[in-house]
């Protein structure tokens, strides 16, 4: 079981509560403005929609917040903002996603631990259902639908073979044979256009059969939707289709529990898999939280673990980092701090303090 401290005391604990709610609250800039509705791509159109991130440590990105309008829904949110439906509805508990309201503040969930993976290329992470694209010395984070329990998609370290434009469908066997035992018919071909599933643009992947691409169905990016591809908005696949050279790293991997360090502070990010959250859901969580912290301090020797931090972070499950506690640091004491050492009966020359 994890060995956590119990004590919530002093200054420290209220130095680090205070970095906790800066992070929660959005300190992270000015309210993002709403992009226009997207018209019909041209060459000019293919920059990528979200930030290049810079890393900071394990971390990147930041909590912001957004005033809807009366009509806003979070599905049209997330097309417009480059969000997953999904991760917008766990961001704001409470909160109608299909009549938010007027005027009403909402979290935009942009700060993420990164995935405990070789960092290069793109990362898939399957638990989050997001995408993160490595370049340039940051990172760029999509959202994007991902394979159904029935059909999942696959856990893999490949690379991009090709670049596809405008491309063509041909359902596999299984898929007609779906579509067949429902009485419906699914011809051989989807010629490129408004009905194709594959949307505007795909990356083709080394692992057989598998693609990264758009849809003609925005709704399911973010969510567990697919027959095992990975689903983006028609938007994003655009820009990054041309951003990722043909050999970049597809590593595809299910961590629900990411642990990351900026500094000498410790965040765990946790994320359950769906809107309900059951007890057996919570309790596997749990268990994979439990065992990775173990992990850690094993790593990392004199890192202080808040239970209260961790339990909030397993009991949401929202995939909002949450620092949880810090590493206790040996500094090399000078003049003064010697000279109360040493009235305190010490005989170290180091003090323990918490940063």
């Amino acid at each position: 079981m994890m060995n956590v401290n119990n004590r919530v005391t002093g200054w420290r604990w209220l130095a680090a509560s205070a970095l906790l709610m800066t992070s929660m609250v959005g300190f992270a800039g000015a309210e993002p403005e709403l992009p226009p509705v997207a018209a019909e791509e041209t060459e000019g159109d293919r920059g990528a929609r979200v930030p290049l991130l810079p890393l900071n440590g394990d971390l990147a990105g930041d909590l912001s917040v957004f005033h809807t309008r009366y009509e806003d829904t979070f599905a049209q949110l997330g097309s417009r903002l480059s969000l997953g439906y999904l991760e917008l509805v766990k961001a704001n508990p409470g909160i109608d996603p299909w009549l938010p309201g007027d005027g009403t503040l909402i979290t935009l969930p942009r700060h993420y631990v990164m995935p405990e993976t070789r960092r290069e290329g793109i990362v898939v992470n399957l638990a989050e259902y997001r995408l993160y694209y490595f370049r340039d010395g940051g990172v760029e984070v999509y959202p994007v639908g991902v394979g159904t329990d029935d059909n999942p998609s696959p856990l893999t370290d490949a690379k991009v073979t090709m670049r596809l434009e405008s491309p063509a469908w041909y359902p596999p066997a299984s898929i007609r044979a779906e579509y067949a035992a429902s009485g419906d018919y699914l011809p051989r071909m989807i010629p490129p256009g408004p009905d194709n599933p594959l949307g505007t643009h795909a990356l083709a992947l080394s692992e057989a059969g598998y693609l990264i691409h758009g849809t003609n169905k925005g709704f399911g990016v973010g969510m567990q939707v697919s027959h095992g591809c990975f689903r983006m908005y028609n938007e994003d696949i655009a820009g990054l289709a041309f951003s990722v050279a043909k050999g970049t790293s597809v590593q595809v991997v299910n961590q629900p529990v990411k642990v990351g360090l900026n500094g000498r502070e410790v965040w765990l990010e946790v994320h359950r898999s769906e809107e309900d959250y059951t007890d057996s859901d919570r309790n596997a969580l749990w268990q994979q939280v439990s065992a990775r912290l173990e992990q850690l301090r094993e790593e990392l020797p004199g890192v202080e673990i808040q239970r209260q931090a961790v339990e909030l972070a397993v009991d949401q499950a929202d995939g909002i980092p949450r620092m949880i506690g810090e590493q206790l640091a040996q500094v090399a004491a000078d003049g003064g701090e010697a000279d109360a050492s040493a009235n305190s009966g010490e005989n170290n020359h180091f003090l323990q303090l918490w940063f």
